[in-house]
């Protein structure tokens, strides 16, 4: 839809800012606002006003400043999402660099951190301690806290079990109204309940309603059996019964359309100093996929997903495989990762891990090692693999990444599926990857917007992928 709010209230709001914020931050410049108008995906829009912010007063007033005149706006973090959330041709709230506070409490079982800081930092933080935060997405070196939070961001050895959603301890947040709530202060809890009461006597009614309706709650679950981070956090409304839980937990996965995250306190989980990983390479993605339920009840932290065409498509990279080059189109591999607290306790794991295999065939394999440059050889391939795509996209296109989830059981059947929608639409440079044991994979394609031909078959593809 298009922003249809006058230029006129943009001035008049550029004002009000100027009031509380030094002008210098608030960013009106066209060449500056251009730059603002991408993140990491393929999408553009050129926001009016771009606000970097230093202080939770200056979030609070900016909030209410637009509230006041009707104009929306939208947060961004580091802006490395590959979908589109950190964009907004309206007002684009960003933070300096006075956002990458911290504080590590309860001998590390949990840190409390603020949105401006880098995923990796955090870890960094908590390495003296052998914790980690529980989300782990392949952009966690450039990715900040507030993004992760608010995506609900898992990766490739977190899942399910230790995202944001499962790892949060307590939020601060601020509210379109400028309501600041901090959940782990009872106090500030208390004054909430009084403050906004509809919110709270809205969860409270919708939680009851839900939980009674037994159709309902079952089919929740149903849905958030998998990897699913679309739309809001349903499963908060039957995973919990207290209103400032739900709440807490609907934040993440919001992509700030809840509120401002302004600080995230989260459980830390172990950071096994004992590490092994694995490249296994199966004759057809039904053989990969089978393995991968077999793999399922074995103590394994990781196992990543690639078919045929994404093996193709790193092949010829340094470093790679020898074998990688001779590989059929069919052929499927699994990355495999596992830790342990000793290396005892590793060696038998990764000896378990391949006995339970034994009545597959694996056709080529790279065995389980420790070593740190052929560990970082085998994930380079799973990494590689987006920017691969790029590397070999015409000029004029875009390269499109997506995300779908099925069951364990039916992965074989979901790839299968994809691959021939890419050759009814001649999508020959697709490739398909992602985390096994969730049943989420990622599709990546290169696409032009430039003629009606090339929309309609992205539409029609697009159609057909959801339904």
């Amino acid at each position: 839809m298009a922003n249809t709010i006058p230029k006129a209230t943009y001035e008049q709001l550029e004002t009000l800012l100027a009031l509380h914020i030094d002008p210098q931050r608030i960013v009106t410049q066209e060449a500056k606002r251009l730059a603002y108008g991408t993140d990491a995906s393929f999408y553009r829009l050129v926001p009016q006003i771009v606000l970097r912010l230093k202080s939770l007063d200056e979030v609070i007033y900016a909030i209410q400043s637009c509230r006041t005149l009707g104009v929306h706006f939208t947060f961004r973090a580091a802006g490395t999402s590959l979908s589109g959330q950190a964009v907004s041709d309206s007002v684009l709230i960003t933070l300096t660099d006075d956002w990458r506070g911290h504080e590590i409490i309860e001998n590390g079982d949990k840190i409390i951190l603020q949105p401006g800081v880098i995923g990796a930092d955090a870890n960094r933080y908590l390495a003296p301690f052998q914790r980690k935060i529980g989300p782990d997405p392949a952009s966690i070196n450039t990715c900040k806290i507030g993004g992760i939070a608010a995506n609900n961001a898992s990766g490739m050895c977190c899942g399910t079990a230790q995202n944001s959603y499962r790892t949060v301890d307590s939020i601060k947040v601020v509210f379109a109204d400028g309501t600041l709530l901090n959940t782990a202060e009872p106090q500030s809890v208390e004054a909430f309940k009084e403050k906004r009461s509809d919110i709270y006597q809205g969860l409270l009614d919708l939680v009851g309603q839900t939980q009674q309706n037994t159709e309902l709650t079952h089919r929740i679950r149903h849905k958030y059996r998998l990897k699913n981070t679309t739309g809001y956090a349903l499963n908060a409304l039957v995973d919990f019964t207290d209103p400032i839980d739900v709440l807490e937990h609907l934040l993440i996965g919001s992509e700030g359309t809840l509120g401002f995250i302004a600080e995230i306190t989260y459980n830390t989980v172990v950071e096994h100093e004992f590490k092994a990983s694995s490249l296994l390479v199966f004759a057809d993605i039904e053989e990969a996929s089978r393995a991968v339920a077999t793999l399922a009840k074995t103590p394994v932290a990781a196992v990543e997903l690639m078919d045929g065409r994404a093996l193709k498509s790193v092949s010829d990279k340094p470093g790679m495989p020898e074998f990688m080059t001779g590989l059929d189109i069919e052929a499927a591999a699994l990355l495999v990762e596992t830790h342990a607290s000793s290396q005892d306790e590793l060696d038998n794991q990764c000896s378990s891990i391949l006995g339970s295999l034994g009545d597959y065939s694996i056709i080529e394999s790279v065995p389980f090692t420790t070593d740190a440059k052929m560990v970082a050889t085998l994930w380079g391939i799973r990494k590689g693999m987006f920017p691969a795509v790029g590397a070999v996209r015409e000029v004029g296109t875009t390269v499109i990444i997506e995300d779908v989830a099925f069951p364990v059981e039916s992965l074989a059947n979901g790839v299968r599926d994809l691959q021939t929608l890419f050759d009814k639409y001649q999508y020959n440079e697709a490739i398909i990857f992602g985390h096994a044991l969730e049943g989420n994979l990622h599709f990546v394609f290169t696409q032009g917007f430039d003629s009606q031909q090339e929309i309609d078959r992205y539409g029609g593809f697009m159609d057909d992928v959801a339904t």
